[in-house]
């Protein structure tokens, strides 16, 4: 199978914040556990617009999420008492189970400052036996993700084990995350312990050895798991590699992830019934239910 090429869909999170959405996509509905794709900005926006852009409190159930920043600020609230404020290289890792509530918020000065917000935000499905579990929240430091520098080669491992390196971020099912910049003419060769990889590229231009097929900014690659790994970099650049096992079909329904459509449904209800709980430092409103049919 050759490796496929995910353009991605340009999506309005409201008030003009564009992302760019690789999954789920009509190619690939999820790469090993990873269900849910978002690459913002960089945007730079003055107080008053930023705070339009505010993502009020909405619910998850059945799955992890991680915001990583390459730039600016996010302030995070949840139900469960936290509230945490992400820089760029930390991660917040939130497992939704069986219900949380949450806001991102732009309200800390450092939000669009610099370059602007530069935000790539994941979803991880959960295994079926964990579906359900407590929820529960983790801020790791910068300091306490694993780095490893080779010629040519910077790399963070956000989540899972790769590359002889291991996070301390508490996953559920076997993965990998990985944040690299390259130098031009380095190459990297992805973990092939893993049976669903990908590579997102973030800035600048690499090529796939095995093909020699170039790929630019804002595509994920869907590598052939029996093909070649290695990638080489044309010009600076700063790519994203991810897989891990696939955990089988998952319903994916506005913010909520399931295997079972009965739960989505149960999800869909409480939110609109008021029985999800907001967050006591974030209160005073929250997304309301979209419109239309739930599966």
């Amino acid at each position: 199978m050759p490796n496929v090429c995910i353009e991605g869909r340009e999506h309005d999170l409201g008030h003009g914040l564009m992302v760019r959405r690789s999954l789920p996509s009509d190619t690939r509905r999820a790469v090993g556990p990873f269900v849910f794709w978002d690459h913002a900005g960089p945007v730079r926006l003055n107080l008053d617009a930023k705070r339009q852009l505010d993502i009020r409190p909405h619910p998850h159930i059945g799955l992890s999420t991680l915001s990583y920043l390459l730039s600016g600020a996010i302030v995070h609230r949840d139900n469960l008492g936290c509230e945490q404020i992400i820089r760029p290289g930390e991660v917040n890792w939130m497992t939704a189970g069986r219900g949380v509530v949450h806001s991102e918020r732009f309200d800390d000065p450092a939000a669009f400052t610099g370059v602007g917000l530069e935000l790539l935000q994941s979803w991880v499905a959960l295994p079926q036996d964990a579906e359900e579990v407590e929820p529960g929240f983790t801020h790791y430091a910068v300091e306490a993700l694993p780095q490893s520098v080779r010629p040519g080669v910077w790399m963070r491992l956000i989540a899972g084990t790769a590359m002889g390196m291991q996070s301390p971020v508490n996953t559920y099912s076997p993965l990998f995350y990985l944040h690299t910049r390259l130098e031009p003419k380095a190459v990297i060769r992805l973990p092939d312990e893993y049976s669903e990889r990908a590579f997102y590229v973030v800035h600048g231009r690499v090529v796939t050895e095995s093909d020699g097929h170039e790929y630019g900014v804002r595509k994920m690659i869907l590598l052939d798991p029996h093909g070649e790994t290695s990638v080489r970099a044309l010009e600076p650049s700063v790519v994203m590699f991810l897989g891990g096992e696939p955990l089988g079909k998952r319903l994916l329904w506005w913010n909520f992830v399931s295997s079972r459509p009965e739960r989505i449904r149960q999800a869909a209800a409480d939110w609109r019934a008021g029985r999800f709980r907001l967050p006591d430092s974030d209160n005073h409103e929250f997304i309301p239910l979209p419109e239309g049919p739930i599966p």
